[in-house]
């Protein structure tokens, strides 16, 4: 297993990212300080314990504050912190806003380092959303992902799916009048996008300055044509709902296979007093997870990757010691941290210390097969006119897939090269 932190580097990738005695924005060359942003609760209190610890030890002199933000923070004043001179040195940031970021000039490009800092260990999806214009700009820090939850009292004899084709088939024969086989509102289109990315279908691509939406290629409408059968057979959930609290039909034993964050482990198992009460006691009892399956038997769908990055500001004042930081963040030791604490690492290889259970299993798998939404800062605005989640809605409701794909395809090239 790939052992990181400074020490381990070797004697070039030392010279690279080591921090000691190169202290920029007026630090002695004897030390200084350096600020790590964090969003939320995720990083556990041991990951930042090492972190500090560790680049401390290797940096004599130097000092490393962790502070904790809020998502809140991302969308409202991170730009501004980074634009300013006392910019943060190193941040965590969502998979879909590093884009953003990096376009405005924010973080430092750091594609010289792939290799030092993971390299092909990292987890495809979010190192895809973490370069921009041909350039690394940020690591994978954790992700999360869709698996499909399952309970065995509802599927009874009914054995698990190998292939997409099964899954879709099973979830056509356990419908019933009161449940689906398959949990598919019309506007999740998050877990619309496995059929389009199983069949070689796909968002948009880029070629130069033009971007082409492709959910009316071959592989786009045989994946929504796939997908309308799931949403007219499978499925009884509402054709205009989203996907917000899946655990409720779940526990009402109005579905059999739920395909939903892996979160949803703990909606589902809340005790009944809880403010959102689960199902402990009844389908939570014997919940089991698997990976959604590929085209081929052994295989898996490729899933979209939520998740964060990290990255090195621009204007950080130190941005040796900032990438000795993000050195140790990657490391395995500290990917290692956070896989024990239950996230899934942005490392493919720290996935092994996760604990030992089928869903937390399940997710590790399913990511390493995922992907991302077009790394474009003008990818918010397709999301903010929720074009797809209306497509989708038309589909659900037995509308013309070609006709419905190939209108959405003209809207997603409107916005992404106006």
């Amino acid at each position: 297993m790939r052992k990181l932190g400074i020490v381990a580097l070797g004697a070039a990738a030392a010279l690279t990212l080591a921090g000691c005695g190169t202290g920029g924005g007026g630090e002695s060359a004897d030390g200084g300080q350096i600020t790590v942003w964090v969003v939320g609760t995720d990083t556990p209190d041991d990951a930042r314990t090492y972190l500090k610890d560790t680049f401390e030890a290797e940096n004599e002199g130097w000092t490393l504050t962790v502070e904790e933000k809020t998502w809140a923070d991302v969308s409202d004043t991170y730009a501004a912190a980074l634009q300013s001179n006392d910019s943060p040195d190193v941040v965590e940031v969502g998979n879909t806003q590093t884009a953003s970021f990096a376009d405005q000039g924010l973080f430092l490009p750091i594609t010289d380092l792939r290799d030092d800092l993971g390299g092909d260990d990292f987890l495809p999806g979010l190192e895809e959303s973490a370069t921009y214009d041909g350039e690394l700009y940020a690591v994978p820090y954790y992700a999360g992902g869709r698996i499909v939850f399952y309970s065995q009292q509802v599927l009874g004899d009914t054995p698990l799916p190998t292939t997409l084709d099964e899954y879709v088939a099973a979830g056509t024969a356990l419908k019933t009048d009161t449940r689906s086989g398959i949990w598919a509102p019309g506007r999740d289109w998050y877990n619309a996008l496995p059929y389009v990315w199983a069949h070689g279908g796909f968002i948009a691509e880029q070629d130069g300055d033009e971007w082409t939406a492709g959910f009316s290629s071959d592989g786009g409408i045989k994946g929504l044509t796939q997908l309308q059968e799931v949403y007219l057979n499978a499925s009884i959930a509402a054709k205009d709902g989203d996907e917000t609290d899946p655990q409720v039909p779940f526990c009402a034993g109005e579905t059999a296979f739920l395909s939903a964050p892996a979160w949803v482990q703990w909606s589902i198992t809340a005790p009944a007093d809880a403010e959102a009460p689960g199902c402990p006691d009844t389908f939570g009892s014997d919940l089991g997870a698997f990976p959604l399956p590929g085209l081929e038997a052994g295989e898996t769908a490729p899933i979209f990757a939520g998740g964060s990055n990290m990255a090195v500001a621009t204007k950080s004042a130190n941005p040796e010691q900032a990438k000795a930081a993000l050195a140790i963040i990657t490391s395995s030791e500290y990917q290692e941290i956070m896989a024990e604490n239950g996230l899934t690492p942005g490392i493919i290889s720290a996935a092994a210390a996760l604990p030992d259970t089928e869903i937390a299993k399940a997710q590790a798998t399913a990511l390493e097969n995922s992907k991302v939404t077009p790394t474009t800062p003008k990818w918010a605005e397709v999301e903010a006119a929720q074009i797809i989640q209306e497509a989708l809605v038309k589909i659900a409701q037995g509308g013309d897939v070609a006709t419905i794909a190939t209108e959405l395809d003209a809207q997603i090239e409107e916005i992404l090269n106006g």
